[in-house]
């Protein structure tokens, strides 16, 4: 029986091979479809005569022991028609590789977040007795929701041939995938497609070797895994202090990693948003349509007959069956016969028919006052034309208008002349008579306001030439004398004398140790030109958790106790200078510092160009520190650059 298999085929009568997604040394890694619960799945199958055939069934039966919700389970393992196959869980997102090798490195804390993840997870199953084997950046995927889910638990070690792995193995996969989130390269053991990690008299490079800014703490949780991966087994220990991170097993990593990226909320949210969508199906708009025409019957090819019209219509005289003639109609058929009632009027066929309106009707009724009329109703009759109105009145005969009479009021008699008064309405009689309008009835206080308006107007200048007046001799606007404002003189302070025979160290307590001492001599030469600069941070790592440190400074050696007024700090002005934050911290005691400063500072500087930092009086002391806690951007990275530092006191 054919062991092969293709997309298409159903295994087990439930599952249908979709794609395939991988194939390696004759077994074949698909995306299949569960008929029976209706999911997508992954499965792997191999020819049941293969010598991994057997490892895989017990691979997949040890992998089932494990329920963590960030370990793709194993639902179903059968051997069947000459085939073996493991089916498991199918998980969404992206999967490592993919994501370092398309949008390079994670940040810090995403990166630790990222393998702390793994880390707890595998502690559960180291927990039960289970190993991965095989965990390279190819089996830990990323949801859209920033979820880790680790595939392949056991099952892809004993598809590639390889021996169950032990727990050392699974720690030292660990580190790689620290490296690899870190730097976009992979150190080993386990095979995959990222780029090998660059390598220097047969040693790996750590992280921050290879990629500037990876903190301090990850790089030396990666430097403690990689000299355990070479140690034998009884030396194992873990070493006490801050630089010896304990990597004894899974749990004491992921603790390690939690605690160097503190508060964890939100991280998925940040995880996930770091996630560039490589794989998000997008809508595909299609160009719109323009509205079908009406349809024209008149070009159709073949004419359509209403089943109405078919059923009733004559047949062409060329399908007519022939009919015996009868005497004297030649060529004509046999008519019907005649019935006693009146004929029904011919019903037109559907085309001619007027679209109304009608009622649907049911049965063999009456229904001859639905028809339509047999004949057109009339026309409405035409609009008569109005006749013509003339504009104005005509004239009377003489070409004189005649004012009309009033009113008569009641009790006397027409024509007679009017009592007292007259009537206001009426034009042409009264006492007044014409076309003057002088006699026209006046609105009642119209003159008494604009009079008011008036003398408002004028009341207004006055006030506004006495103020002009007032202002141009020097007085108010109400003419008294004003007020002799106090001069206030600022106290004049002589400038401290610069204090020389100073020398400076650079002081980075919680990084290596130094930033750029081979230049500190270019602070106290005299010359801008010559600079000295911290390190250069690919983000402003500075300040506090989860910042990579809290600052960076230098240390002023006064050579004694001294009273100083004044520290200027002559900043290079290149790329944004506003995030640049320097402070001034006197040191008590004789000692040289070898710690970050603490307690308030003396004086506190922000922005760029010259920074003098003086406290509100002289203080005293033989060693003093600078120290910067925010660093200016240039060129899309943060650096401090100083050319010149002066010491003023006695």
């Amino acid at each position: 029986m054919a062991t092969s298999t293709r997309s298409g085929d159903v295994l087990a009568g439930r599952y249908r091979l979709i794609d395939l997604l991988s194939e390696s040394g004759g077994g074949r890694f698909w995306r299949a479809h569960d008929g029976i619960l209706e999911r997508f799945v992954a499965l792997h199958v191999i020819s049941q005569d293969d010598a991994r055939a057997h490892a895989l069934v017990e691979a997949a039966r040890t992998s089932a022991q494990v329920l963590d919700p960030r370990i793709l389970r194993v639902l179903d393992a059968e051997e069947e028609d000459g085939r073996c196959f493991v089916v498991n869980e199918w998980g969404t997102g992206i999967s490592l590789d993919i994501l370092v090798t398309h949008d390079g490195p994670l940040a810090p804390r995403n990166a630790a977040w990222l393998v702390a993840d793994v880390a707890d997870a595998l502690a559960r199953a180291h927990a039960a007795g289970v190993t991965h084997g095989r965990l390279n950046p190819e089996n830990v995927l990323i949801d859209r929701f920033g979820a880790v889910r680790i595939i392949g638990m056991c099952v892809d070690a004993a598809l590639h041939g390889l021996s169950p792995g032990d727990v050392q193995g699974d720690l030292e996969d660990l580190g790689g995938l620290l490296h690899c989130a870190l730097t976009a390269t992979w150190p080993g053991p386990s095979g995959s497609i990222v780029p090998a990690a660059p390598r220097e008299a047969d040693t790996t490079l750590s992280p921050r070797q290879v990629v500037a800014g990876v903190p301090q703490p990850l790089d030396a949780l990666w430097r403690e895994l990689d000299q355990h991966a070479g140690a034998p087994a009884p030396s194992r220990r873990r070493r006490r202090g801050s630089d010896h991170p304990d990597v004894s097993s899974a749990a004491a990593i992921a603790a390690e990693l939690v605690a160097f990226v503190g508060d964890p909320a939100g991280m998925p949210e940040q995880l996930a948003r770091a996630v560039p969508p490589i794989n998000e199906l997008r809508p595909v708009w299609l160009p719109a349509l323009a509205d079908p025409l009406p349809h024209d019957a008149s070009r159709d090819d073949i004419p359509v007959v209403p089943p109405a019209a078919a059923a009733s219509a004559p047949e062409p005289e060329a399908a007519r069956p022939e009919q015996p003639d009868r005497p004297g109609q030649p060529g004509q058929t046999e008519q019907p016969e005649e019935t006693d009632g009146p004929e029904d009027p011919p019903i037109p066929l559907a085309t001619e028919l007027p679209t109304e309106a009608g009622m649907p009707v049911f049965g063999e009724e009456d229904v001859t006052w639905l028809r339509t009329r047999s004949t057109p109703p009339p026309p409405p009759p035409p609009f008569e034309d109005l006749p013509e109105r003339p504009l104005f009145a005509p004239d009377p005969p003489g070409g004189v208008r005649r004012p009309r009479l009033p009113p008569v009021p009641s009790g006397e008699a027409p024509g007679a002349p009017p009592a007292a008064g007259f009537w206001p309405w009426d034009t042409g009689t009264g006492p007044d008579d014409g076309d003057s309008t002088d006699n026209l009835d006046k609105v009642p206080g119209r003159s008494w306001l604009r009079l008011a308006m008036a003398v408002g107007l004028a009341v207004l200048l006055l006030v506004a030439i006495a103020v002009a007046f007032n202002l141009g001799r020097g007085r108010t606007a109400l003419g008294g004398d004003p007020e002799e404002t106090p001069s206030v003189t600022a106290p004049s302070t002589g400038r401290a004398a610069v204090l020389g025979d100073i020398t400076l160290d650079d002081l980075d307590p919680l990084g290596d140790g130094e930033e750029d001492p081979g230049s500190l001599g270019n602070l106290t030469d005299g010359d801008v030109g010559t600079t000295w600069s911290t390190q250069t941070y690919y983000d402003n790592q500075l300040g506090p958790p989860p910042g990579l440190k809290t600052g960076v400074g230098l240390v002023i050696d006064l050579g004694t106790v001294r009273a100083v007024e004044s520290v200027a700090v002559r900043m290079v002005d290149e790329g944004e200078m506003e995030p640049n934050q320097v402070s001034l911290h006197a040191v008590p005691g004789t000692a040289a510092p070898t710690q970050a400063p603490t307690g308030p500072p003396v004086a506190t500087g922000t922005g760029g160009g010259v920074l003098t930092l003086a406290g509100a009086e002289p203080v005293r002391s033989r060693y003093l520190v600078l120290w910067w806690t925010a660093l200016p951007e240039v060129d899309g990275d943060f650096r401090a650059e100083v050319s010149e530092v002066v010491v003023r006191g006695e």
